[in-house]
């Protein structure tokens, strides 16, 4: 596969992905996410989705790096393995959260999600240090978002 499809592909999964996981925050940040008590520092609404498109791109461009350096096998294997764990639990955190309006599991959903983000970046960064650093922006932000996911369960508990 060359190297243009691979980054095309890099890039639009994690950015379609999350875009359809944003699916579940539209009604609820207009609805339910209003009514909740929130902290004087809770960013604005309209700020998340520029935000996690940013991180999106990030992240595949991450991806990318990773998938097209010549490293062995196993060590791109599993990159990329924990790369999709660490998204998976990215897209599910959006739905339980929002959704199904969880706050509790959401916060032991997002603490999982941090440390198979710091997993990937350790990983990524024996195949690249470029792709390694291109995640830290990520994971500084669902820093944030796991003390606000805490300060919001235990305002509204």
């Amino acid at each position: 596969m060359s190297n243009v499809w691979k980054f095309v592909i890099s890039v639009s999964v994690p950015v379609i992905l999350g875009g359809v996981g944003g699916l579940f925050n539209v009604t609820a940040i207009d609805g339910w996410y209003q009514t909740i008590n929130k902290p004087s520092w809770n960013p604005p609404s309209w700020i998340f989705g520029p935000v996690w498109t940013t991180l999106y791109v990030m992240m595949g461009i991450a991806l990318y790096l990773v998938w097209k350096a010549e490293a062995s096998s196993i060590l791109k294997k599993t990159a990329i393995t924990l790369f999709a764990i660490q998204f998976i639990l990215n897209f599910f955190w959006s739905f339980i959260f929002f959704y199904q309006q969880e706050m509790g599991w959401a916060l032991v959903e997002i603490i999982g999600m941090w440390v198979f983000i710091l997993l990937t970046i350790f990983a990524f960064a024996n195949v690249s240090k470029t792709a390694a650093w291109l995640l830290v922006p990520y994971i500084s932000w669902v820093s944030f978002a796991t003390v606000l996911n805490f300060t919001l369960w235990k305002l509204n508990s």
